[in-house]
C-alpha cells in the first residue's frame, strides 16, 4: 500500500523553536530527553547547534517499556560512542533523583568557574529538550514534586516556553516539543508515529498499523527487542501469516472478526493497543 510520506511541522512547533533560540544564550546546561523505545528517531539532528559547548545531561525516558536486555545494549553503545545515558521513568519517579543531582553537579562546576571570576553563585539554567510526547514535562513535574506543567501522553501539550524553579540550585525551561521541519529518514518518522510522538493528521493511520505489523514480524527473532511470544494470535486471535498472504489479509481478516470488516478502525486499534497495552512494552529501535 502506497501512502505519503510522513511529515507534521505545525505552527506552534516552529513559533517554539523562534522562542527557543532567543533563549539559548540564557542556558547554562541542555537536559536532552529521548524515547527508550526509539532512542535513535528522537535524536534531533540540531542538537549539537543548540548545545554548542553547553554541557549536556542525556536523559532516556521510558525505561519501564523495553526489556532489561535492550537498555543493557543500548546503555553499553551510548557509552562506547562518548555518552553517559541517563535512564528514568518519569511516570513512576525511577531514576529522577539521580538525574537531579546530575544536573545540581553541574551547576556546581558552573558556579566554581563563576566563583573564580569574581562573580556570584546562582541557580544553574537548564533547557528541558526533546521531540514531542517523551516526558519531558511528567520528568519536571517530578523533579519539583508537584504539577507545575501540563503533562499528557499524546504530543503538542506544551505549546510555550516556561521556566520552572527547583529549589535554590536549579531553574529548569521547559519547551514545547521540537522536531525537525522535514522528517528526511522516513524509518525514524514511521517509529515517531508509532510512539505516537507526532499528529495523527501527518500519516495514514492504516498504512502505519502495516508497517509496524512488518517491524512486529522482524523484531520477534531478537529477544532484546521484548516481544511477548504469540502476542498477535493472543490478542487478535490469528497469527500473522497463518492462514493470510499478506499484513493487509491479515488486518482484513482480523477487522472481520473484530471490527465489522473496518479495517481503519482495526488498524486505529491496533495502534492504540501498542501505545496503551501491553504492546508498547517493545523496543523498536535496537544497537
Amino acid at each position: 500500500m502506497n501512502s505519503p510520506p510522513i511529515q507534521w511541522y505545525p505552527g506552534h512547533i516552529a513559533k517554539a523553536e523562534k522562542q527557543l533560540n532567543k533563549n539559548l544564550d540564557k542556558v547554562d546546561l541542555v537536559i536532552e530527553v529521548r524515547d527508550a523505545r526509539i532512542p535513535m528517531a528522537t535524536s534531533h539532528p540540531r542538537l549539537n547547534r543548540w548545545i554548542d559547548g553547553k554541557q549536556h545531561l542525556l536523559v532516556i525516558n521510558r525505561r519501564d517499556m523495553i526489556s532489561s536486555q535492550a537498555w543493557s545494549a543500548w546503555d553499553e553503545w551510548f557509552r562506547k560512542h562518548g555518552q553517559c545515558p541517563w535512564w528514568c521513568d518519569a511516570k513512576a519517579g525511577t531514576g529522577v533523583k539521580q538525574i537531579q543531582q546530575a544536573a545540581i553537579r553541574a551547576g556546581c562546576q558552573l558556579n566554581e568557574r563563576r566563583r573564580s571570576r569574581g562573580m556570584r553563585s546562582r541557580p544553574v539554567r537548564a533547557l528541558m529538550l526533546g521531540f514531542p510526547n517523551v516526558g519531558k514535562s511528567a520528568l519536571i513535574n517530578r523533579l519539583v514534586r508537584k504539577k507545575a506543567v501540563e503533562s499528557a501522553r499524546r504530543a503538542g501539550v506544551t505549546r510555550t516556553l516556561r521556566w520552572v524553579r527547583l529549589g535554590q540550585e536549579l531553574d529548569l525551561l521547559d519547551a514545547p516539543g521540537v522536531l525537525p521541519p522535514r522528517l528526511d529518514d522516513q524509518e525514524a518518522a514511521l517509529r515517531l508515529a508509532l510512539c505516537d510522538d507526532i499528529g495523527q493528521a501527518s500519516y495514514d493511520v492504516e498504512s502505519v498499523a502495516l508497517a509496524f505489523l512488518e517491524m512486529l514480524g522482524c523484531l520477534e527473532a531478537k529477544v532484546e527487542a521484548g516481544v511477548p511470544a504469540g502476542v498477535l494470535k493472543h490478542r487478535y486471535g490469528v497469527n500473522l501469516n497463518e492462514s493470510t498472504k499478506d499484513t493487509y489479509d491479515w488486518l482484513q481478516v482480523v477487522a472481520g472478526r473484530h471490527t465489522s470488516g473496518d479495517t481503519t478502525r482495526m488498524a486505529q486499534r491496533i495502534l492504540d493497543d501498542f501505545r496503551r497495552l501491553f504492546l508498547g512494552f517493545i523496543a523498536l529501535e535496537l544497537p
